[in-house]
């Protein structure tokens, strides 16, 4: 449909979703039109566990309005096989999401009712209102809630187990649908009228386009009941039973609600822009410390997304604080040399399948201190507990850890074994390796001599390694005949064995890390290729498409999607590190700068619009119209898009890094660390 969206005429559709988070690991979500089309879509959607446990509480709501003139719906579901209903869509006028999701219907003639809804991050509560705009007699607006009560992975069916009974206490309504979920609390200026029922058959088109089971049945306990006149506010708050929910409410739920909107416009109002605003979308709450949350829905936690991602989501934006938290809690969790990729939902064991995760930690602390130098931001203590975290993991995939990784005698890291996949290009079907890369594969490499050059800063021993290894780099992976560098070498561990598939991994070598590998005319060279043969408007593919293996579609189930992810899939993320590359090789220049905000980063603040409203997807298609998959919020694409913007800024002073590359042309190498900015 076509309506006012964010001040501007154009299409509303329900590929654009909004996001609000609770900063516990629970958020609400849903689409621009109101229909939910995921499991994932829910008013309430809580971490039991933060940030993991979580559970959908309350779907969504039915909301009908009745005056004088007759009767409007304001909602509109999807149900099987295919058909929406009511037509709430049809009285949709406008939609924004800033600052936070708001929707117009235009119910009579003259007559608009507005609706908007934020999650309060203070006490986890979804906070919903509806006002009357233009002059009407009294108006009855009817709201349903549609319950779940389940695991935000699962579906629910209609049972004989689920409880609609209310508890009254205070102005709140108290209902318990199944043993072992939270309590959910409503409150609302309204009356309350039990009515139980069940729904039948919601259909959830992105699961379908999963291939996944797509239709769920939902449980409504009854009707909050407003009555509304011109200048009158119906408010509606959702939460879990608890005594904070309850404090809240000591002056009745619209005086909450008020409270709520104050001090969340306030908060809000503090960041610089709505990019900004993203970013705080996955900081998250673990235990007493913070994390970075992967991405919405359906990440939690993950070890390389959240190093990746800390500097664009907190350097670039100032929570330096939230920085520090993070990188102090990750810093107890070294194990053999190794960081977890993973903590489980569930509350297993951590995951340690992940040769990368702890490299980028490093780049992450190096970045921070750089940030925190001369400033008050770190304790000696806090930063004794980085130095040692960082020297631990240098010793210990040096001396050699988990899954094979070791350091090699020409000072590079091998890595992997049969059954694992330790690269960020993590994909497998059931034992089926997609994108194995056992060997020396070429990002771990400048990760690798990145960790070398800031452990150099503080022991001698890797000086030597990090001398060797710099030069064994460009002998081993550089091949002027082809002009790029190969993907992985000593391939399965075989000595000389090497793959030459093009892909994007190699522009780590140039740009995305203080070190650089590649300069002069070489690095040009690889760049150009990169840009000519991997660049699209959303990002990089991940393979060139024309490889044999390449596929240019991610879609259908979950197999077919797995066997496709890093074979030609885009991933928007690297546009950090491509933007820096594509700057160095021309000098950081104010021209270079400007063209390249707007032919590289520009596209990417435009899809700001267009699916996660306000964030950057995960992938995207590889064939154009490169449509926008995977999750709708991914925090290292919204954090590298934060760093290409700030790296494109022609203010921006830029630290030099030519005392920290090699060339190509065997000049005597500087000693390691030599006039290397920043310390650990």
């Amino acid at each position: 449909m076509t309506a006012l969206f964010a001040g501007t005429m154009m299409t509303i559709t329900d590929q654009q979703e909004w996001l609000e988070a609770d900063g516990r690991g629970g958020f609400a979500s849903g689409t621009a039109t109101g229909v939910r089309t995921r499991r994932y879509h829910a008013l309430l959607l809580t971490a039991t566990t933060p940030p993991t446990g979580r559970m959908v509480l309350v779907s969504g709501l039915d909301v009908w309005v009745e005056g004088e003139w007759g009767c409007a719906a304001l909602s509109s579901q999807r149900y099987a096989p295919d058909v929406v209903a009511p037509d709430g869509l049809s009285h949709l006028e406008a939609f924004t999401h800033e600052p936070w999701p708001t929707w117009t219907y235009r119910i009579a003639q003259g007559i608009r009712l507005r609706h908007d809804l934020f999650v309060d991050r203070q006490s986890g509560a979804t906070v919903m209102r509806w006002q009357v705009e233009g002059p009407t007699a009294p108006l009855t607006l009817r709201v349903r809630p549609f319950m779940a009560g389940r695991d935000y992975h699962g579906m629910q069916h209609e049972n004989a187990s689920c409880r609609f009974s209310a508890e009254s206490r205070g102005a709140a309504y108290i209902f318990r649908p199944y043993d072992g979920v939270p309590a959910i609390a409503i409150a609302g200026n309204a009356e309350y009228r039990q009515s139980p029922d069940w729904y039948r058959q919601f259909l959830y088109s992105a699961e379908v386009e999963r291939g996944l089971d797509a239709v769920e049945d939902l449980a409504t306990p009854g009707e909050f009941v407003f009555t509304l006149q011109e200048g009158s506010t119906a408010a509606l708050l959702l939460g879990t039973s608890s005594d904070a929910f309850d404090a809240l409410l000591t002056h009745g739920a619209l005086d909450a609600a008020e409270q709520c909107r104050a001090r969340e416009s306030q908060r809000r109002g503090q960041m610089r822009d709505p990019l900004e605003r993203a970013a705080d979308a996955y900081l998250a709450q673990r235990g007493t410390g913070r994390t970075i949350l992967a991405g919405y829905p359906w990440f939690t936690d993950w070890g390389r997304d959240a190093f990746i991602a800390l500097r664009g989501l907190c350097l670039e934006t100032g929570r330096f604080d939230d920085a520090r938290r993070i990188l102090i809690e990750w810093a107890g969790a070294v194990s053999e040399g190794m960081l977890p990729n993973r903590f489980p939902d569930g509350g297993d064991a951590p995951e340690f399948n992940s040769v990368d995760a702890s490299l980028w930690y490093v780049v992450a602390v190096e970045a921070f201190m750089t940030a925190a130098k001369g400033t008050r931001r770190l304790s000696l203590d806090d930063r004794q507990c980085l130095t040692e975290a960082v020297l631990a993991i240098v010793a210990g995939y040096a001396g050699g850890t988990r899954f094979g990784i070791r350091m090699d005698s020409d000072g590079l890291l091998a890595a992997g074994v049969r059954g694992q996949q330790l690269t960020w290009m993590d994909a497998r079907v059931g034992d089926r390796e997609i994108t194995p890369r056992i060997g020396k594969p070429v990002e771990i490499q400048a990760l690798w001599l990145n960790a070398l050059v800031a452990a150099s800063r503080h022991d001698v021993r890797w000086n030597d390694p990090l001398t060797r290894g710099r030069q064994a780099f460009v002998d081993r992976f550089w091949d002027a005949g082809r002009g790029y560098l190969a993907d992985v070498v000593d391939v399965d561990h075989v000595p000389g064995a090497i793959d030459v598939s093009f892909r994007p991994n190699q522009i780590f070598a140039i740009g995305g890390l203080p070190l650089a590998l590649i300069t002069g005319a070489p690095a040009r060279t690889i760049v150009d290729a990169v840009e000519s043969r991997l660049l699209t408007p959303l990002g990089l593919r991940s393979l060139t498409p024309d490889d044999p293996h390449y596929v240019g579609r991610y879609q259908g189930g979950p197999v077919d999607r797995d066997g496709v992810y890093h074979q030609g899939t885009v991933w928007p993320w690297l546009i950090g590190p491509f933007v820096e590359a594509w700057l160095r090789v021309r000098r950081n220049s104010a021209a270079a700068k400007r063209e390249a905000r707007g032919r590289f980063v520009q596209p990417l603040l435009e899809h700001l619009t267009t699916a996660g409203l306000g964030h950057v997807s995960e992938i995207a298609d590889g064939d154009a119209p490169f449509t926008p998959r995977g999750c709708p919020f991914q925090a290292w694409s919204v954090a590298e898009l934060l760093r290409a913007r700030a790296l494109t800024e022609t203010n921006r002073p830029v630290r030099s890094t030519s005392r920290e590359t090699v060339s190509l042309d065997r000049s005597p190498l500087p000693a390691a660390g030599a006039g290397n900015a920043g310390c650990i």
